[in-house]
């Protein structure tokens, strides 16, 4: 099976955008061109029957220009009260634009307990699970105003994270994040015009993660590290990643049709692809796929969440520089 017939055959599609995407650069106010196209995509999708989510940065660049800041938050309680007036706005965009095609949205914020807390996270799929059959697209992001960085109970720092942990959450088949740049290089393209592009991603390792190379902008939090994180989580579960530019949003459409653009594909765990074989095979009773699902996904919250609550949002040992500019929240 070519990528093409892979990407064809995805059904639950998790779909990130940043603030560097949904925002203008120059002001912070939202492109409202730019969103309308990406709203008529995802209608697109849905009318080929697929389920989206969408996992929307902006609330806080949002609110920090309704209330006429010139700088981006300062202090943790500014943010908050930035994202607190953001959101109500980014959302009402939203409904106004899917109400055009009769397409029902509903707000999901989520916090980092909701996915390392097991009666939360139970709950929250329930709620998921719900939409979906109810025919709703969920618009994801994270409760800001009520979020704080705190290990047990703090927030997932990027909503690269957080996008990867919805597609865990929903077990959707795959995961794209709308980024600044087209992928993932061997150096920052910007800098280095001996950068090689690399298109696809089979293991997830040390030398991959000392490709990223970090920079940060006034609109968001993140970059290619958060990315490259944000695969590890994903593929784990069982879905494959694209990065895609976000500066061209028709680049989503080139993903789904599967045809060759510049943009990197994450494959899932290679894990995961020995379970789903071992379902298949010739002859296994219904009991005995059941059972080997269970087994997996026991492996997965183990694997995913540990004895604690995550090491979301927590610095890494190592020192990983990301590449591109910062497009969360």
């Amino acid at each position: 099976m070519d990528r093409k017939d892979i990407l064809l055959n995805k059904q639950r599609i998790v779909i990130k955008v940043g603030t560097s995407t949904i925002t203008y650069e120059e002001t912070g106010n939202i492109n409202l061109e730019k969103l309308e196209k990406f709203v008529r995509i995802l209608i697109n999708l849905r009318n080929k029957g697929k389920e989206v989510i969408v996992v929307s940065s902006g609330a806080v660049g949002v609110g920090k220009n309704a209330l006429g800041m010139d700088r981006r938050p300062q202090t943790e309680s500014e943010k908050q009260a930035c994202a607190a007036v953001g959101q109500g706005k980014l959302m009402m965009i939203y409904e106004k634009l899917f109400n055009e095609y009769g397409q029902l949205t509903a707000q999901v914020l989520l916090t980092k307990e909701s996915v390392t807390n097991a009666k939360c996270r139970k709950n929250a799929k329930q709620t998921f699970d719900e939409l979906f059959k109810m025919q709703v697209v969920p618009i994801v992001n994270e409760n800001d105003a009520i979020s704080v960085d705190e290990l047990s109970y703090g927030n997932f720092g990027d909503n690269d994270t957080l996008a990867a942990y919805v597609s865990r959450l929903v077990d959707a088949d795959l995961l794209i994040l709308m980024s600044d740049i087209d992928g993932l290089y061997t150096d920052d393209p910007r800098k280095n015009p001996n950068a090689r592009f690399i298109h696809t991603v089979g293991k997830i390792g040390r030398s991959l993660e000392n490709m990223a190379k970090g920079a940060s902008s006034d609109c968001g939090t993140g970059g290619m590290a958060t990315k490259i994180k944000a695969a590890k989580i994903a593929t784990a579960a069982g879905a494959d990643m694209i990065i895609a530019n976000g500066d061209n949003i028709y680049s989503i459409n080139d993903v789904m049709n599967g045809k060759k653009s510049r943009n990197v594909v994450f494959c899932q765990s290679s894990i995961r692809k020995r379970w789903q074989k071992r379902w298949r095979l010739n002859g296994q009773s219904s009991a005995d796929r059941q059972n080997g699902k269970r087994r997996f996904r026991w492996y997965q919250e183990r694997r995913l969440y540990g004895n604690v609550y995550g090491d979301i949002g927590m610095q890494s040992k190592r020192s990983i520089k990301g590449s591109g500019k910062a497009d969360d929240r």
